[in-house]
């Protein structure tokens, strides 16, 4: 079982994998939306359940394409959900996934806009971040629809070393920043340990 992340990061088609996983899980949920659904809060702070979703299919195709080497910020732009928020959902995922699936592209050097002014990063650390995301991203949706979503003990295993190397400090007070300050749970473990590093309190919304 993958426990440190140079380990996640040297372990080839495994963290691929991971990915995927996560990434089912995130379609999973999401498949469980409504219309009556998307002006729900979610525990990303000021953010309804629209534009959640809006955020989740447009890193999709951002890190999809960042995988062919385009670093156009354009392409991180979330665009209004459509009719069918659902099938734009799985669309954009299935995208990634089949992006993150061709041959060598843990080796390819992924441009993204978006972190710290734009930084070109290799693709084993680029997926790393995507499926930690997708971990979170999916619990995010869960919580907002009172739903829930579970993980095998290998996916927390691997995603926690992912969650504790996210930077912390003032970029995580800015408005719009990807994380919010960790939570104070000392006891958390599993999941709930991974959401408090991340920012997340495990029992939101309370």
């Amino acid at each position: 079982m993958i426990s440190t992340y140079d380990e996640l990061l040297k372990s080839g088609t495994e963290l691929i994998a991971l990915d995927a996983r996560a990434v089912r899980a995130s379609i999973a949920v999401v498949a469980e939306v409504t219309s009556s659904d998307l002006d729900r809060p979610t525990p990303c702070a000021g953010w309804t359940v629209r534009d959640l979703l809006e955020h989740m299919i447009v890193q999709h195709y951002g890190f999809a394409a960042a995988s062919r080497g385009e670093g156009d910020i354009a392409l991180w732009k979330p665009q209004p959900l459509g009719d069918d928020p659902v099938a734009e959902y799985q669309a954009a995922a299935e995208h990634v996934l089949a992006a993150f699936a061709e041959p060598g592209v843990l080796e390819r050097q992924f441009p993204l806009p978006e972190v710290r002014d734009g930084i070109v990063i290799p693709g084993s650390l680029a997926i790393s971040f995507h499926f930690i995301d997708y971990i979170v991203h999916s619990w995010d949706v869960a919580r907002a629809l009172g739903v829930s979503v579970e993980f095998d003990d290998d996916m927390i295993a691997a995603g926690l070393p992912v969650a504790e190397a996210v930077p912390c400090g003032e970029e995580r007070e800015r408005p719009g920043a990807s994380f919010a300050p960790v939570v104070d749970a000392p006891e958390a473990s599993g999941l709930d340990r991974i959401l408090t590093v991340l920012g997340r309190s495990p029992g939101w919304p309370e």
